[in-house]
């Protein structure tokens, strides 16, 4: 392999200064995270836009929270065809491995995958219906919530996507079995989120009104 570089300075200044720091003064947490294993209470799918930053959020420390973070915060439904399913796996192995208590799915604002999802199925943007597109096929997870807004007004219907793409999450995490079995047993607990990156508001879904209430 010939093209990996060494890290930028500043990424290696920023690590100093956590080893010396952060790490220094909670040497034996760290010890301990490594020497007993992660014991997460919750997972958290969440898209992976920059400006979402989970654990700052909920304040969460190191062993808190599984995390897995993809384009749009989106689950696909349960298709066990052998192919490469990263969300898949990361919520098998929460589930039936770490045993998590609950699962939340995280939807932000400006989300520029639904964006992409949203124009796609408005035929906005046919570079997206290319089979050789990853995103395109990705965001195709999201066309049953598209049909469900298409009929809101232009400016207002990728909010609602935003939060489609929750919900839809949601509606494909039952479709696992494991997660089906283990959510009627109450041993897990699924929760849709929504938050406002620049309000830093923080919304929930309630499944009984079908609709996000703010925190």
């Amino acid at each position: 392999m010939d093209h990996a570089k060494p890290l930028p300075s500043y990424l290696i200044q920023r690590y100093h200064g956590w080893k010396a720091t952060a790490y220094a003064d909670n040497k034996a947490w760290y010890r301990r995270l490594a020497e007993s294993g992660q014991h997460p209470r919750a997972m958290v799918i969440s898209c992976c836009d920059s400006r979402v930053h989970v654990t700052s959020i909920f304040g969460a420390d190191e062993g808190e929270f599984f995390i897995h973070r993809n384009i749009a915060n989106l689950v696909p439904p349960y298709t066990p065809d052998g192919k490469n399913h990263g969300t898949s796996a990361a919520v098998e192995y929460a589930v039936t491995a770490l045993k998590v208590a609950h699962i939340v799915v995280l939807g932000h604002s400006n989300c520029g995958g639904v964006r992409g999802c949203h124009d796609m199925c408005a035929g906005h943007a046919p570079e997206l219906l290319e089979s050789s597109s990853f995103v395109g096929r990705w965001m195709d997870i999201l066309r049953p919530g598209y049909e469900r807004v298409k009929h809101i007004d232009e400016p207002l219907r990728p909010r609602a996507l935003e939060k489609e793409a929750v919900v839809v999450s949601l509606e494909n995490l039952m479709t696992f079995p494991f997660v089906r079995t283990a959510v009627e047993d109450d041993r897990l607990t699924l929760h849709g989120l929504w938050t406002d990156v620049g309000e830093g508001g923080l919304e929930q879904y309630d499944p009984v009104k079908s609709t996000f209430s703010q925190v």
